[in-house]
């Protein structure tokens, strides 16, 4: 994988999280999912708490794994990518409802 094959990845899943209605229309044009939905495909969640272990501040999910990794960090807001030696960083805006998700998954 090259460093823009890794940069395009990356950006592909900045743009799901930011452009929704692009990103996830049926063939109808109507929007297929919710952030409940994207979470059900996570490999793993990576929880980052504040010093009393109790507010959340934030996660990172595992999106993709094995070649390349990517991560979704909602600390920083960005999508994270790591291939070998090579890495891509791309921000994002949360305008599907991750963090309201994860908050709600982290309290049950």
């Amino acid at each position: 994988m090259s460093t823009n094959d890794l940069r395009n990845h990356v950006q592909h899943i900045a743009n799901t999280l930011t452009n929704p209605s692009e990103s996830y229309e049926d063939e109808h044009g109507d929007i297929k999912g919710d952030a409940f939905d994207y979470l059900s495909d996570a490999l793993d969640f990576e929880w980052i708490l504040a010093s009393d272990k109790k507010t959340l501040l934030g996660a990172r999910i595992l999106v993709a794994f094995g070649g390349p990794n990517i991560w979704i960090n909602t600390r920083t807001k960005t999508v994270e990518g790591h291939w070998w030696g090579e890495s891509a960083t791309v921000s994002y805006e949360d305008n599907i409802g991750l963090e309201d998700a994860l908050e709600t998954i982290f309290h049950c």
